[in-house]
């Protein structure tokens, strides 16, 4: 596998084009015995995707043990009912492009499979990978499956220009969030960010500001964002299941005058949210917070933007 334009362009500036190299072939288009075992279980996908007007969403999927199922090994069928008002299901009827991540947050194990996808009925996608690797488990929250859920309702989605103050409150609280991205050459993925809560900083109704910790040095997601910086963050309420997404333009900012008080970080990431989208029970499935991961770093209370 090779990386590319954005991607080189992040490892060069960052200084780990080497390291990146070494780990250039752990990524592969077909789908190992190992990544289709874990399949087996998952309950849990962020699907990333893009509309006619090239804005870029993250989506939740959830199903049953499996619902994401190994035809083949490049071919993955993918059991989800979409929700009415979430853009997913219509992107991918008018561009066929899909990152998806599968995520354990009881193991902290993380799957990346991107490619193209065609809708075959409703809840019903078929996926042919292109690119597929498992992600360290750093900066995953631990959260165990609740077996006792509340009667599943119908999702309720509400749609804004700007975030409410509650939905401020929401994110200032979060200790995780997906972001999505797309390269309009190489298609889309979608990735896991976490720390502890506070890590992210609300600066204005339309303005975000979160770091970016040390990763496996290939940045495909910083990759994407500097040939395309069309972005999407998902955040879900996992006690809920509710979910905000919201897309805009995200900006890498390398200055590190920017960034010296905020510990673990080597870049921040500005994000300018263009669309909102708050889901009430988006997701039958609940989860119950365990314990924050070893790897988060501390976070202080100064401003990220200062």
């Amino acid at each position: 596998m090779s990386f590319h334009t954005g991607e080189i362009a992040v490892q060069t500036r960052a200084g780990v084009t080497e390291e990146a190299e070494k780990l250039s072939s752990m990524i592969t288009p077909v789908i190992k015995p190992a990544a289709q075992m874990l399949l087996t279980t998952q309950q849990l996908a962020i699907a990333s995707s893009v509309d006619t007007n090239g804005l870029v969403w993250a989506s939740l999927l959830t199903g049953q043990p499996g619902f994401v199922q190994v035809f083949d090994n490049q071919t993955v069928e993918i059991n989800c009912i979409p929700i009415d008002g979430d853009p997913l299901y219509e992107n991918l009827v008018q561009n066929g492009v899909l990152g998806l991540l599968v995520i354990d947050l009881t193991t902290r194990k993380r799957l990346r499979m991107n490619g193209l996808a065609r809708v075959e009925g409703k809840g019903q996608i078929v996926m042919q990978t292109t690119e597929v690797f498992f992600n360290c488990p750093k900066y995953i929250q631990l959260r165990h499956l609740e077996t006792d859920t509340p009667e599943s309702r119908e999702p309720e989605i509400r749609s804004f220009e700007a975030l409410t103050t509650t939905e401020q409150d929401w994110i200032t609280q979060s200790d995780t969030f997906f972001i999505a991205s797309f390269n309009p050459e190489t298609g889309a993925d979608a990735s896991h960010r976490g720390g502890y809560p506070g890590f992210i900083q609300v600066i204005s109704d339309n303005q975000l500001v979160f770091p970016d910790y040390a990763g496996n040095n290939m940045f495909q997601t910083l990759g994407n964002l500097t040939v395309n910086p069309h972005a999407g963050l998902l955040f879900i309420d996992f006690e809920r299941g509710n979910t905000l997404q919201l897309t805009g333009i995200a900006e890498v900012i390398w200055d590190q005058s920017r960034f010296t008080t905020v510990p673990g970080a080597q870049r921040l990431v500005e994000f300018h949210i263009d669309q909102v989208l708050e889901t009430t029970n988006a997701s039958p499935i609940r989860w119950r917070f365990g314990e924050y991961s070893p790897a988060n770093p501390a976070v202080k209370k100064e401003s990220l933007t200062t």
